[in-house]
């Protein structure tokens, strides 16, 4: 929901603050005042071609902000700019921002984030559909008619896009099996020597780090050992230091009585033994430990090289090769199978289409049930507009096989005939402004429960007609305006006596400097405009009793 609007230097706009709410907002003023430069300066920051020519005259620039309450459209929102690398907080507000220089230059911004034109065309079509007598987007774009027709029907699409996902894989399957099979002559020696050479050899993932940490270990261990045989020479043996200090300790303790200093070196001779002998048990066990077999290493090295070069030849990581080998492997399965095995691929790729042809012609069905309701719907709504000789219809029809997908197989377009005995033909080819504005109406009355953006803008939909029409018109935006936020541009008393909020967009001169502006009437400002709007620049007393009596109706 359009939340609030600032519009800085945009032609006769200086400077412009507005505040919306939900509900029915009628836009009125007299001919000429500036209405059209309010959705022109909305357009802009909804990422509309940024035109120079909207920069107020003798500005260097013009900015227009507006705030939205994203509501159900706030996933979305959040998902279009995370895929252009923008971050927003879900159920933040949606500040949208558009600078335009007088030079043609222009900056877009997505809640004070630099971001791309296309992107917040993208943001706003998610929150404001804007009709007037010449938009060619939302319901008067054939591309979206399928979509709308599936959400008013609430037709399943799910059948039919899981069944076209299976029939593509089938298919892809099938036409892969067959390039792989027309190949097969040029590819089959070459793939039977590799998978051989990749089987005998047996690679395991995982098995480079795991040799590569054994060949250290051993290494590692060789080297230590080398160095405990030098020391068991020094320590160990009947000459050995250990021996010496044992001989050493039995002499002292014939004469450590002598002395009392000799008791006590020989103390310390005595622990030096003890410690010295646990010194030669942890070194003959780390001997046992660190002892490994020369042919295992050698065997390890031999392995490991050869499974790097074999990664290096197939050009691909050590720890890939397992993987490798049960790709090329199936691949030299699949050319072996030959025609057998394509024959039931394509029994798989039929049985696939035919499943979703199946899905298809139920979903077709659907659609047709929901079009005969949606086309009653809107003709009930066409002879309240003063569109009783119109006639509406939903055409489904088949699409070329090449063109099925995961929407079904129709092309859905609405059309229209605007005179008895008049061909069909869509919207924009046949109706006149006025007409394409109420049929637009009489549309989005019939498909509100589709939902849709929460922000619906009308565009002078009441032009070239009055009483009890305009009062149709007016009932009817209200009615939309139920569960949303309706604005609608209007010259109708009728449809303004519905608004919930009223603004008057007026112009004024001071000396040479032309300025518009809009502000928001109360009650009896209202009341004034009304009366405005029924009897012209004099304000009758018959006029203000009129404008009563339309505010009373509602």
């Amino acid at each position: 929901m359009l939340t609030a609007l600032s519009i800085r230097n945009i032609v006769l706009i200086e400077a412009l603050d507005l505040e919306f709410s939900s509900g029915l907002g009628v836009l009125t003023g007299e001919t000429g005042a500036g209405k059209s430069i309010l959705l022109d300066s909305l357009g802009l920051a909804l990422g509309m071609r940024a035109d120079s020519a909207l920069v107020r005259s003798g500005e260097a620039q013009a900015s227009v902000a507006a705030s939205f309450d994203a509501g159900v459209a706030g996933a979305q929102i959040v998902a279009l700019a995370e895929e252009s690398g923008i971050v927003l907080e879900p159920g933040e507000p949606i500040l949208i921002r558009r600078t335009l220089k007088a030079d043609g230059g222009s900056r877009a911004f997505l809640n004070d984030q630099p971001c791309s034109a296309a992107l917040l065309r993208e943001v706003g079509a998610a929150l404001v559909e804007i009709h007037g007598q010449h938009d060619d987007r939302g319901l008067l774009n054939p591309v979206g008619h399928r979509a709308l027709l599936d959400a008013f029907g609430r037709c399943d699409t799910g059948a039919v896009a899981g069944a076209y996902k299976a029939w593509r894989i089938a298919t892809d399957t099938l036409e892969q099996a067959r390039a792989e099979v027309a190949n097969a002559a040029r590819d089959r020696d070459y793939l039977s020597h590799v998978v051989a050479e990749l089987v005998a050899f047996a690679p395991q993932s995982g098995e480079e780090a795991a040799l590569a940490e054994e060949r250290a270990a051993m290494q590692a261990g060789a080297k230590s050992l080398d160095d405990l045989s030098a020391i068991n020479e020094l320590f160990g043996g009947s000459d050995g230091g250990l021996a010496q200090l044992r001989q050493a300790a039995r002499r002292l303790d014939r004469i450590a009585g002598a002395h009392p200093l000799l008791e006590q070196a020989l103390g310390a001779l005595d622990r030096a033994v003890i410690e010295a002998s646990e010194a030669e048990e942890m070194l003959e066990r780390a001997s046992e430990a660190l002892h490994f077999d020369p042919a295992r290493l050698d065997e390890a090295e031999t392995r490991l090289f050869d499974l790097r070069a074999l990664a290096r030849k197939h050009q691909v990581a050590a720890d890939d090769l397992a993987a490798l080998t049960e790709e090329l492997a199936g691949k030299l399965a699949r050319i072996e199978a030959g025609e057998s095995g394509l024959a039931a691929l394509e029994a798989a790729a039929t049985e696939a289409q035919v499943a979703y042809a199946a899905a298809a012609r139920r979903l077709s069905q659907q659609r047709i049930d929901a079009a005969a309701r949606l086309d009653k719907a809107v003709a009930e709504e066409l002879a309240p507009l003063k569109l009783d000789a119109a006639r509406f219809r939903t055409t489904i029809e088949p699409l070329a096989q090449a063109q099925w997908g995961e929407r079904g197989a129709d092309r859905v377009e609405f059309e229209i005939s605007t005179n008895p005995g008049a061909p069909f033909a869509p919207l924009t080819k046949i109706a006149s402004g006025g007409e394409l504005s109420r049929f637009i109406l009489a549309l989005k009355v019939a498909l509100a429960q589709q939902g849709g953006a929460q922000t619906m803008i009308f565009d002078e939909i009441d032009r070239g007609v009055g009483g009890a029409v305009a009062s149709a018109i007016g009932e009817r935006l209200a009615r939309l305006a139920s569960d949303g936020q309706v604005i609608v541009v209007t010259h109708s008393p009728q449809v303004a006596a519905r608004g919930g909020a009223h603004m008057l967009i007026a112009k004024s001169s001071e000396g040479t400097v032309t300025r518009t502006d809009v502000r928001p009437l109360d009650a009896h400002g209202r009341r004034e405009e009304i009366a405005r709007m029924l009897s012209g620049a004099d304000i009758t007393a018959e006029a203000r009793a009129q404008a009563d009596r339309l505010l009373e109706r509602v």
